[in-house]
């Protein structure tokens, strides 16, 4: 057995295009491990191909090359052994209006063959906080109660991994922690959590390893704390008793922004200036200092360096 809970090896996916239109490469070959229990962030901006991953592992797209196994299990030889040991949160919120949150669970059980004996309906509603609507039709719940009831029904076949696409789009902040409270109770016995999110301080406080997808190539794939270093540049805001219509000459050395009349932001690499230099460029030009702050590199700097520079075709990136 593996000790990856997921391995893709050059996964691409063609859409076909229509009527004329060309056809869209959607990932190029991408190599990616996700090890057993982990929590693993899924990054990307939207089209980068992260969702097409996603149904690529759920069985829900054919891929055009490459391979992948869930649970050791390749998806194309081991179709139903693969799909067994993953369970998967969709972005869309689709339900059939006239079932209960109940019934909805029976039947997906049900699909998976799990006895009747061995269900844990009751456990799962309760545990996702909507026990008390548990005989209400689907279509009478909130945004935020169907997310979760998106989440015990992926997990009705207690399968070792489970893929969350986007599960907090749309829900509020008191939902959002009652979610994470159990997605973190799943991890902590033994689930592998796959996590794909647009709210990036949830991706640098949950994820143990964090991979960036843009233009349907892998960018990044590292340990958080490891991503959070690849940049280490800091930001130094300076408040100033002086008012200033520019930057002063002194610190053109620097990456200097005057922010208002008597603030400045310098950016610094700390492999090549540290916070001491430009305390002496700003004693050089006279000034006096009436305050001093200073801000680390995080997640959300890091995505942005790698997702919004050129590609390889000289385009901005989307």
């Amino acid at each position: 057995m593996s000790e990856n809970a997921i391995e893709i090896k050059g996964l691409k996916k063609v859409y076909k295009g229509r009527h004329g239109s060309p056809d869209k490469l959607a990932l190029k070959g991408i190599d990616l491990n996700i090890p057993q229990g982990s929590m693993f962030g899924l990054l990307g901006p939207n089209g980068a191909g992260k969702s097409t991953t996603i149904n690529i592992l759920a069985g829900l797209v054919n891929k055009t090359e490459g391979s992948a196994k869930i649970w050791g299990f390749d998806i194309d030889e081991n179709p139903r052994n693969a799909r067994a040991n993953i369970g998967i949160v969709p972005q869309e919120l689709m339900f059939d209006a006239f079932f209960t949150p109940r019934e909805m669970l029976e039947v997906q059980a049900g699909m998976y063959g799990v006895p009747p004996e061995e269900r844990r309906t009751e456990d799962l509603l309760k545990a996702v906080h909507l026990l008390p609507q548990a005989d209400a039709y689907s279509r009478t719940l909130s945004g935020g109660m169907k997310r979760r009831l998106l989440v015990a029904k992926a997990m009705v076949h207690n399968p070792p991994i489970l893929v969350l696409d986007e599960p907090t789009a749309g829900v509020d902040i008191e939902l959002r922690q009652q979610l994470w409270d159990y997605v973190r109770e799943l991890h902590a016995r033994g689930t592998t959590i796959v996590l794909t999110t647009h709210y990036l301080e949830e991706a640098e406080e949950l994820c143990d390893t964090i991979a960036i997808i843009n233009h349907g190539e892998l960018v990044a794939c590292e340990p958080t704390k490891q991503l959070l270093k690849r940049v280490d540049e800091k930001q130094v805001i300076i408040e100033l008793t002086e008012k200033l219509t520019a930057v002063p000459e002194a610190l053109s050395a620097f990456s200097t922004e005057l922010l208002e009349d008597n603030r400045l932001a310098v950016k610094i690499n700390q492999a090549n200036a540290n916070v001491g230099q430009v305390l002496a460029a700003v004693q050089d030009a006279g000034l006096t200092i009436l305050d001093i702050s200073t801000q680390e590199t995080d997640l959300e700097d890091i995505f942005l360096q790698l997702t919004s520079s050129k590609n390889k075709d000289g385009q901005e990136a989307a």
